[in-house]
């Protein structure tokens, strides 16, 4: 489904990513891990057509996304560092505005189906500025899949979230698993990045350096590869 082949990123004299490898199969759920400035979002922002790559290639279902159009974009769902969301409009009025950008049929159905999916049916009519952060999260994740995407990227999804609010999404994600669609995430959690995906990569100073099924490996046994990994990096 995803195919990344000697991909570099630069910003002037610094390099972001450094000739990353990847693929990825239709289905599987791939879970990025690393520390701060590893480029995580820097890919992620590539694989969803934000910014473009200073060389390499990057195919999405048999598309370059070098040419990417409204077609490639529209298989598509990002939930990044910002939420996206409108905090004057209620939940649904949220889920409406984005709807219509994609032309959906069925529209109102579709959201009373996603509301209910992510837990908010009792708050679709209550303003989005009065939600917490794991509401806003699980609402993110309404609007990002509600044109039933393909492909969904994740940036950090975990970030901010308390115990309660990490073990929902870690749920809602197991479920949009299940429904056959390619899943890449970034985050620091170990503990959920390895209970969901199927797959895991440490990416340091923008190389891959690790990589393994997850059913390999333990909490314990992953922390001490990952801070060996960090450690050598540095």
């Amino acid at each position: 489904m995803i195919e990344v082949s000697r991909l570099w990123k630069s910003y002037g004299p610094v390099d972001a990513l450094r000739g990353i490898d990847l693929k990825i199969e239709k289905g599987e759920f791939l879970t990025v891990f690393g520390p701060n400035g590893a480029g995580k979002s820097t890919l992620l922002k590539i694989l969803s057509t934000i910014i473009r790559p200073t060389s390499g290639r990057v195919n999405t279902d048999g598309i370059d996304i070098s040419s990417a159009n409204e077609d490639a974009r529209r298989r598509i769902g990002v939930i990044s560092h910002k939420a996206f969301l409108y905090g004057n409009l209620s939940a649904k009025e949220n889920l409406l505005f984005f709807g219509r950008l994609y032309d959906l049929p069925d529209l109102e159905k579709r959201i009373d189906e996603l509301l209910a999916e992510v837990g908010l049916a009792h708050r679709a009519n209550d303003m989005v500025r009065t939600f917490s952060r794991g509401m806003l999260q699980r609402l993110t994740i309404a609007r990002a899949i509600i044109h039933n995407p393909a492909i969904i990227l994740l940036d950090e999804p975990y970030t901010g979230l308390d115990q309660h609010a990490a073990r929902m999404l870690t749920n809602l994600l197991k479920k949009l698993h299940t429904e056959d669609k390619t899943i890449v995430m970034t985050t620091h959690d170990i503990t959920n990045g390895l209970e969901i995906s199927d797959r895991i990569v440490i990416q340091i100073l923008g190389r891959i350096v690790f990589e393994d099924r997850s059913a390999n490996q333990t909490v314990e046994s992953f922390e001490r590869v990952y801070f060996e990994k960090v450690g050598e990096g540095k």
